[in-house]
């Protein structure tokens, strides 16, 4: 089977579903739920660097990559995290290890609180934090319009959903030198996937930041009571989340392993060398030698 990475759909509920896996079928499984503005995509590169001993398995969520976008779904973080709790019963997963990236850390840190038993390891890469005092200056924007009216606050968030914001978004604060390795279809290959209901998801999606920040305290329990094994790589040139956002886990992660990479919020396009080579040698040590089923 090698390490080719096989494009595959399958039907969870009312959503049709694509997702990306590759690996042993029966290697000890990496779920990988992805952050915002992106799909599956963004670990294209990643799953074929581990496939020689894991099972990589990344979906997209509906309304987002080439999953479908029903009507009627739970758009928000408890409804997606709902769905991709389907998805890996569907799959038949009864053990994994979570990648906790952007958007994707407050769905993923969801599932695991479902079934904490299910959670091997976690491993966090500029993941949005639950601490509220860790976060970088580009999320006051954000907070900004939680004081607007309802419909004014989605006025603005509409507008700030935009080829070019998709673009800043993937850029987000690197260096020049590492801005030219984020390639540009990041952001034209996602926003030709945009449609007029897409983008009212992702305005819900944003505004459902506000009623996050009551879950922070049950994010952060989780992490507390059952401190799962935990890699922590981080790229500090993130204004959503800088160095002190991937050092505040560690006040419920004590025991976590944390590495500052010198990259941004999309590690795995600038410095994917140094992320696989770390979290090869942390899934040896904590899931390496146990069934993915």
């Amino acid at each position: 089977m090698g390490t080719s990475v096989r494009h595959r759909r399958i039907r969870v509920g009312d959503v049709d579903t694509f997702y990306r896996e590759a690996g042993p079928p029966g290697a000890p499984v990496v779920l990988l739920p992805h952050g915002y503005p992106c799909s599956s995509y963004e670990f294209r590169n990643l799953m074929p660097r581990l496939a020689d001993r894991w099972r990589l398995i990344a979906p997209d969520y509906p309304g987002a990559g080439y999953s479908g976008t029903p009507e009627g779904f739970d758009y928000s973080f408890d409804g997606i995290a709902a769905f991709l709790d389907d998805f890996v019963r569907e799959l038949g997963l009864h053990r994994f290890a979570l990648y906790l990236h952007d958007f994707g850390s407050p769905i993923g840190a969801r599932l695991a609180i479902r079934a904490p038993e299910r959670v091997a390891a976690l491993i966090i890469q500029n993941g949005d934090i639950p601490y509220e005092d860790a976060l970088g200056p580009k999320y006051a924007e954000i907070e900004q319009t939680w004081t607007l009216p309802a419909a004014e606050m989605r006025a603005k968030l509409a507008a700030s959903i935009t080829e070019e914001t998709f673009k800043e978004e993937f850029l987000n604060a690197v260096r020049p030198e590492l801005a030219d390795r984020i390639p540009p279809d990041l952001w034209q290959l996602h926003w030709s996937l945009m449609t007029p209901r897409r983008r009212e998801i992702a305005i819900d999606l944003i505004a459902g930041l506000k009623e996050n920040r009551a879950w922070f305290p049950q994010h952060r329990k989780y992490l507390a009571e059952h401190r799962p094994p935990t890699l922590i790589v981080w790229g500090p040139q993130d204004a959503y989340m800088p160095e002190k956002s991937a050092r505040a886990y560690l006040r419920d992660l004590p025991d976590a392993e944390l590495h500052l990479l010198d990259g941004g919020h999309w590690l795995l396009e600038t410095n994917l060398d140094d992320v696989v080579a770390r979290v090869r040698h942390f899934l040896g040590r904590v899931h390496g030698v146990c069934n993915g089923e």
